[in-house]
């Protein structure tokens, strides 16, 4: 078993620094990173890592917005990581590692990551129209 990171900042600008000391300190031994957008449909790094994992292997990410920016990205990326035999651990949402029953601590986690899909893609659709708004 490996665990496997993806960061990802929207911008050139922007730094990756953070996001990659937090998944080393997380016991990441990989880390796939890029400056794309999250509307991006095509980014690399994240195919790559989508490739690379395999059975029983982590993905490690700091928040479910840096895999994706709405519900149906996030949940075929969910779903390809599933369907590889790998876990998804995202370091800001609740931990239920104590959990010993896997098929349990799967459920769990999967109603959480759903939930916060539901309240990103909510929070994404409220901002686009505050901005309609404001111009």
């Amino acid at each position: 078993m490996s665990k496997i990171g993806y960061a990802r900042v929207s911008t050139r600008d922007q730094n990756l620094a953070r996001q990659i000391e937090q998944l080393h300190d997380a016991g990441v031994n990989k880390i796939f990173q890029e400056k794309l957008s999250g509307k991006n449909a095509d980014r690399p790094q994240l195919k790559e890592m989508l490739d690379y994992i395999r059975d029983d292997d982590e993905v490690v990410v700091l928040s479910l917005d840096r895999l994706g920016r709405n519900s149906h990205d996030l949940t075929d990326i969910i779903e390809t990581i599933r369907h590889r035999g790998a876990q998804l651990n995202v370091l800001n949402l609740p931990s239920f590692a104590s959990i010993e029953d896997p098929n349990l601590r799967n459920l769990i986690t999967t109603i959480i990551v759903e939930l916060y899909k539901y309240i990103a893609q909510e929070e994404r659709e409220t901002i686009k129209i505050r901005q309609q708004q404001g111009i």
